[in-house]
């Protein structure tokens, strides 16, 4: 199970959203290509931007792991 926290409040973007939409990309190249489609998907840090850094980090967790 997929530890699940809220990490965009603006957008109600959960930890569980990310890795479900990193699930969908392909690519495991580039992390910021990573970020453009989670954030496409789940509109996480298009709001005031505060999630943005820990946005990026989980990404990164996530794709270290595959």
């Amino acid at each position: 199970m997929v530890e699940n926290y809220m990490v965009c409040n603006c957008k109600q973007v959960t930890y569980a959203d990310i890795a479900n939409a990193l699930d969908m990309h392909k690519d495991f190249d580039s992390v910021l290509a990573a970020f453009g489609d989670v954030q496409r998907i789940t509109h996480c840090s298009t709001g005031c931007g505060g999630c943005h850094q820990k946005v990026l980090d989980i990404i990164s967790e996530i794709m270290m792991g595959k």
